[in-house]
């Protein structure tokens, strides 16, 4: 029987924020309270913090200050692009694909119901990667003023996509290119300089920053206009006061990921490949779903795993999880509070795979070896049960 720990393993879903961060966020709040609207010391010198965040944030993409827009996070930045781009820059034609975060699906799926915009799907191979050949036939099908949407690392099973090509592709055909780069950017080194796409959306969460607080990169001379009114703060493209301390602990968590790179991404590595070598020596049958087992194809900070278990075995199985001090995740965290099952997985796993019960596991800097092998115990033995 396995002694009970606390092993956290769903850091797709939300990351633990950095001490570094919480001290810096700390100060600012007891220290710089002024409202950076307001012309005096005090508003001033929250303005400079959040110009200088913003300064940061561009000198690591390789873009203009001016093209960084703080927002909520990654789901207000994705809704701010895209409903822009259908309301002011006259885009009537989509294509995305079925494994996209909820916040871009549901978002097109209000777009097409209100203002009639069309939406396409591009194709899936059997692992669940993007047909980039696809893409182009569907670009050339129509003269339609077009955005393409398409994430850079699935969030669910990892999937990279390959964004300066599809970026290409699409700037080839005239067609803007929006990316959610939710589980990239913080993860993987980004030069929006190289790679041709038009709007991200950054979540500081998911780098072990605060929640709250992401932001949009808008290329410049985009003509994308607000969708919040009220006030001029961030150039105009979002009123509302601004939230200094968030926006600093983004900067600061931005920074301290990237300094910490290639470190840290070795690290991590090294734990998703122990887990994997572990789970198939001791779980016979067990699959990784998409691209998650290719390292090459993957991101390095996630495994979706597919259990050989009963259905009616199944339904126990996260509460047994938990039981045992084990967070981890069915699907998207967005979805945890839903019966539906992963509409990723649905969008490519054949029926046979859909039956058994696939979850995913997420690492990051704070997980061990000794968390990895505890977990492997545990499912072990609740299988052979």
């Amino acid at each position: 029987m396995c002694t009970m720990k606390k092993v956290y393993l769903d850091n797709a879903a939300t990351t633990q924020i950095r001490e570094e961060v919480v001290d810096r966020m700390a100060g600012v709040m007891k220290n710089v309270y002024g409202n950076p609207s307001s012309t005096h010391a005090f508003g001033r010198s929250a303005k400079t913090l959040i110009e200088q965040a913003r300064k940061t944030v561009a000198g690591i993409l390789n873009v203009a200050a001016s093209e960084i827009i703080f927002t909520s996070g990654g789901t207000e930045a994705d809704n701010l692009i895209l409903n822009s781009a259908v309301r002011d820059l006259a885009v009537k034609r989509i294509i995305t694909s079925k494994i996209e975060h909820h916040a871009v699906l549901y978002t097109l799926d209000k777009l097409h119901e209100v203002h009639g915009v069309e939406l396409q799907y591009v194709n899936l191979d059997a692992c669940g990667n993007v047909e980039l050949d696809h893409l182009e036939s569907l670009l050339d099908a129509s003269e339609e003023k077009t955005l393409v949407s398409l994430m850079h690392v699935n969030n669910e099973v990892g999937n990279l996509l390959d964004i300066k090509k599809a970026g290409e592709i699409c700037r080839s055909k005239n067609a803007l290119f929006h990316s959610d780069t939710v589980q990239s950017v913080g993860h993987y080194k980004m030069d929006f300089s190289e790679i041709p796409v038009d709007f991200t959306a950054v979540s500081a969460h998911k780098f072990h920053g605060p929640k709250g607080v992401g932001f949009a990169y808008i290329r410049k001379n985009s003509g994308l206009q607000p969708l919040i009114f009220g006030g001029e703060q961030e150039r105009g493209f979002r009123a509302g006061t601004e939230a200094v301390h968030n926006i600093v602990g983004l900067e600061e968590a931005l920074k301290l990921a990237y300094k910490d790179l290639d470190e840290e991404k070795k690290y991590i590595t090294s734990l998703k490949r122990h887990f994997k070598d572990l789970l198939q020596k001791e779980i016979p049958g067990v699959k990784f779903n998409g691209e998650c087992g290719d390292f090459a194809r993957s991101t390095y900070t996630l495994l979706n795993v597919c259990l050989p278990m009963t259905p009616e075995k199944s339904l126990m199985l996260l509460f047994q999880l938990d039981l045992h001090g084990i967070a981890c995740s069915k699907g998207s965290a967005c979805q945890s509070g839903s019966d539906k099952g992963s509409h990723v997985l649905s969008a490519f796993l054949p029926e046979e795979d859909l039956k058994k019960p696939s979850l995913r596991f997420s690492f990051s800097r704070y997980n061990t070896k000794e968390e990895v092998d505890y977990v492997v115990r545990v499912l072990k033995e609740f299988m052979e049960k």
